[in-house]
């Protein structure tokens, strides 16, 4: 006994040891985040997720610009009362993966209302686009296979290709002329193509017509993440194939339940019956996660009766996203994008957009600013997001508090 509780205690003057220097080895990685001012604070929020809201150690309320809320669904009562009561119908939770013990009926109506108003054979559901993202490729490609990914796609489709062992391949961003070379010269089993539907940083829409024609032409597949079009972009809010005006385009749908429909969480994979039975039988995320909550799933079927029924506001959002652009740029202000909700105010340099961010912020207008790694080197922004709840004069409020802060940190000549 003597011998083991000396073992023991050596054991963890060791563990004791590797954490210390742990501390050290991340503490001059922090360090070094805080220098170059790419420190990325997370303000608390004291209030529902709003056009207004509040922020812990701050007076008064913000104006929003900065959240995914771009119908205002966020906090919509009617998408508040239908979580609640799948909270009492249906509980907090499943405790279980669904394929053990953890499928409701309210889940399966989602995937059923989902490839509906999609127009596909199928739908999966999981606890985020993340997830969705994360169990595609690995489960439907293998070393015959060739992906091709836009150099600028979202973070969860990098990561989700890394799972897979199938040949990849990157394209310039929006570049139809390299992916095609790529294409033309690849000799793979099934080659899939991939996307974001709208570009998350920049605010930039896929060529789908093109993506869609060099699928065709080379047998390709087409899978677009579509987390920031769907409920909204189109006439409809069928996303990015209906902006573009090739509904049907993409063989594949991810997309998310966590932004314009209902903002609370969840994502979906949406296509072929074929693929859909493969990823419940086969995707790791799906398989080792438990089923989206009772109250998201209400919450989502809800704000889905909602967007079908939204047509006054995609238009209002579609007004303020034009007047917003309008009165930037008639600032001298250069903001990315192509007419998209998604404003992205380019800075360059990150410390100029901190300020900028900041000089907002005490002017109770509660926006990011973005710099490396999540956006280029160089290609530092204030990125802005409109909602078809702001009013006229929130836009307005914005536009001249944009101008205001611009000049002063030196951005626009006075």
């Amino acid at each position: 006994m003597a011998n083991k509780s000396v073992s023991c205690t050596s054991l963890s003057h060791q563990d004791i040891a590797g954490v210390v220097r742990l501390r050290e080895v991340l503490d001059d990685r922090l360090q070094e985040i805080k220098k170059a001012k790419t420190w990325k604070h997370e303000r608390v929020l004291t209030s529902p997720q709003d056009t207004k809201v509040k922020v812990r150690g701050a007076e008064g309320q913000f104006l929003n610009f900065c959240a995914n809320n771009y119908l205002g669904l966020s906090n919509h009562p009617e998408v508040v009362e239908a979580a609640r009561e799948g909270l009492k119908n249906y509980g907090a939770g499943l405790s279980s993966v669904r394929f053990i013990c953890g499928t409701q009926t309210i889940h399966k109506e989602l995937e059923e209302r989902l490839s509906k108003f999609h127009g596909r054979e199928d739908t999966i559901l999981y606890g985020s686009c993340f997830d969705a993202n994360a169990g595609l490729f690995e489960s439907m490609l293998s070393p015959e296979d060739a992906v091709f990914s836009d150099a600028l796609n979202h973070a969860s489709i990098i990561d989700g290709i890394r799972l897979c062992k199938a040949q990849k391949f990157r394209y310039p961003h929006r570049d139809l002329n390299e992916l095609e070379h790529l294409l033309a010269h690849s000799e793979a089993r099934l080659k899939l193509i991939v996307t974001d539907g709208v570009f998350s940083m920049d605010g930039t829409v896929a060529p789908i017509k093109g993506l869609r024609n060099l699928a065709d032409k080379y047998r390709a597949l087409l899978a677009v993440d579509d987390s920031h079009a769907t409920g909204f972009f189109g006439e409809t809010g069928r996303g990015t194939e209906e902006y573009c005006g090739v509904a049907g385009a993409a063989d594949i749908i991810c997309s998310t339940l966590g932004k314009a429909v209902s903002g609370a969480a969840g994502g979906y994979t949406t296509g072929p019956r074929e693929l859909v039975t493969l990823l419940r039988n086969v995707s790791r995320p799906y398989l080792f996660s438990n089923a989206p909550p009772p109250p998201v799933v209400t919450a989502s079927l809800k704000s889905l009766d909602l967007v079908e029924n939204s047509g006054e506001l995609r238009q209002r959002l579609r007004e303020n996203t034009r007047a917003f652009r309008a009165g930037l740029q008639a600032a001298g202000l250069t903001v990315a994008g192509d007419d998209h909700p998604i404003c992205p105010v380019m800075v360059g340099e990150a410390p100029l957009a901190v300020d900028l961010a900041t000089g907002m912020l005490e002017r109770g207008i509660y926006v990011v600013a973005f710099s490396y790694p999540v956006v280029p080197k160089g290609g530092a922004r204030v990125r802005v997001q409109i909602s078809a709840a702001h009013t006229t004069h929130d836009i307005t409020q914005a536009v001249d508090a944009f101008a205001e802060v611009a000049r002063n940190v030196g951005i626009v000549k006075p």
